[in-house]
């Protein structure tokens, strides 16, 4: 490469159509990345949540519950934000809701011990 090639543009034939369509062409695998994105990781991670916090809004006392933790105990009480739950008898623990991994079928613990 010379001197000059770099100051002076290159002279192309007249009436030349430009591909138009080249360029639209060149998105579409980016597109389909995007659709496989989509359904591969965000919707079963929105399906995920939106299945977590329903089962948090329905949490009631007496259900047995594993937290993020691996702690699993039976639910006293029940606040906005936080749960009592006890894990022993006569020991409760105070959690976040938020820190509720699984809720157990009824009688699970009984089965456990």
């Amino acid at each position: 490469m010379s001197f000059s090639n770099l100051f002076i543009a290159n002279a192309y034939a007249e009436g030349a159509a430009p591909a138009a369509s080249a360029g639209i062409m060149d998105f579409v695998p980016l597109i389909g990345l995007a659709a496989v994105f989509y359904f591969l990781v965000l919707r079963p991670q929105m399906k995920r949540g939106k299945e977590t916090k329903i089962m948090l809004a329905a949490l009631q006392k007496g259900d047995e519950v594993v937290t993020t933790g691996g702690v699993m105990g039976r639910i006293t009480k029940v606040g906005d934000s936080f749960i009592s739950l006890e894990v022993a008898e006569g020991i409760n623990l105070n959690i976040q809701k938020g820190a509720i991994q699984n809720a157990l079928p009824k009688g699970t613990l009984k089965s456990m011990n």
